[in-house]
């Protein structure tokens, strides 16, 4: 036989056998590509425990009580004896403007007092003695009504001249500031020297705040869907940034009744609610506008059907029916007598997974208030399941309805308390 009748023979031989080893790869592939795939899970039995739903929020510390100081009168601050940070008591004088002006005002209308009651003191007298005259028939009518106008026009004057003096000596006495309450200069705006507007006809200077400190509250805004949830006399902890590892007793005494709202029109446009909460723990150096963050404990309920929160999954209803037509391509039917607008308002219904006998099964619950780690179940399953906990991706993707499982052990991170 030639040499190369010995070589189309060997190409014959390899070519064949890799042809062979292709087939069987495919084979394998196929047979493969057919077997059921079984997802690895982790589990966890439904199982009763107490769960406090929480609702968290953030906000500022501030004083329950504090007044803004702002003068009444314009002027100059010619005295300002306090300081920021300083503490002072109800009455205890917190500045004064200078007084000159309001001092001649006060002397003018002194003056014009004086004048009108020395021509009531003329008019008085006269006017008696015509009316007397009068009642005898002496005294004719026209001039017992002069007399009678004169001495009442006189009575008007004395009583604007004594008004004016009134509101002059009010004005002298408003430029001096007292404070209103036991508390602590806790913000101080103005210096001595400086001119200050006051509130009679404008929006006036705040030139001080006093607060008492020793009534501290948090201030923090809760959103729409969870204001609903909070009510008056819940507890609440609180985290302040100044002072970590420390949770504060506080509770709620305040609630808004109406919202204010934040990119009013556009895609990002938030209403909040204003929640007022009382801090308890007084041992605590706050210091109003300091931040921090409140978990208000809304409701709390004893030996409950609780799984984990992860567990709770949705699905959304299969809305087509898939056939093959005659030649093998899929066509679809769309469900009878529901229109599209009733499908997109259909919401999708909340499940578990449920292993049994290695395969799940989908079961619908009905869920209660939950916490952060777990989920009360109201209805659908029953102490002892073993439901599906993790992975993330097989809950929420991969798992369908009697779907071949491997429970597997969860990863280790960490011992965590539960509530």
């Amino acid at each position: 036989m030639s040499t190369n009748g010995k070589k189309s023979k060997k190409k014959i031989i390899v070519f064949s056998a890799i042809g062979f080893v292709l087939i069987v790869v495919m084979v394998v592939l196929l047979i493969g590509s057919k077997r059921e795939q079984v997802i690895p899970v982790q589990v966890e039995k439904v199982s009763r425990r107490t769960i406090t739903q929480v609702v968290t929020a953030t906000g500022k510390v501030q004083p329950e009580v504090q007044v803004k100081i702002s003068p009444e009168v314009s002027g100059e601050i010619v005295s300002l004896p306090v300081k920021e940070g300083q503490r002072v008591q109800k009455g205890q004088l917190l500045m004064k403007i200078k007084p000159d002006v309001y001092l001649a005002q006060k002397n003018q209308a002194a003056a014009g007092l004086l004048q009108a009651k020395a021509g009531l003191s003329r008019t008085e007298p006269e006017f008696n003695r015509l009316e007397t005259l009068y009642k005898k028939g002496l005294a004719s009518e026209a001039e017992y009504d002069q007399a009678r106008a004169a001495y009442e026009s006189s009575k008007a004057n004395y009583a604007q001249a004594k008004a004016t003096l009134d509101q002059a000596e009010e004005n002298l006495r408003k430029t001096t500031i007292v404070a209103p309450m036991d508390g602590t200069v806790s913000q101080l705006n103005s210096e001595l020297g400086e001119r200050v507007l006051g509130t009679v006809q404008f929006q006036g200077t705040d030139v001080m705040t006093i607060a008492d400190l020793s009534r501290m509250e948090a201030r923090v805004d809760v959103s729409e869907n969870d204001v609903i949830l909070t009510s008056l006399g819940d507890t609440a902890r609180i985290s302040v940034d100044a002072i970590p590892n420390r949770k504060i007793r506080a509770v709620v005494y305040e609630i808004a009744n109406t919202g204010t709202s934040r990119g009013l029109g556009t895609q990002e446009e938030v209403t909040n609610f204003e929640v007022k909460i009382r801090i308890l723990d007084k041992d605590i150096p706050l210091k109003p506008g300091m931040s921090m963050t409140a978990d208000i404990e809304t409701e709390t309920k004893t030996d409950v059907l609780s799984v984990p929160i992860q567990s709770v999954t949705t699905r959304m209803p299969k809305m087509e029916n898939e056939a093959k037509e005659e030649d093998g391509r899929e066509r679809t039917f769309a469900i009878k007598n529901e229109s599209a607008k009733g499908r997109e308002n259909k919401r999708p219904p909340e499940i578990v997974f449920v292993v049994e006998n290695g395969k799940v099964k989908s079961v619908p619950v009905k869920r209660g208030i939950s916490n952060d780690s777990h989920v009360e179940i109201t209805e659908g399953v029953t102490e002892g399941m073993d439901v599906v906990s993790g992975s993330y991706k097989a809950i929420n993707r991969e798992l369908e309805q009697d779907a071949k499982v491997r429970i597997e052990e969860p990863k280790k991170t960490g011992d965590r308390k539960e509530t």
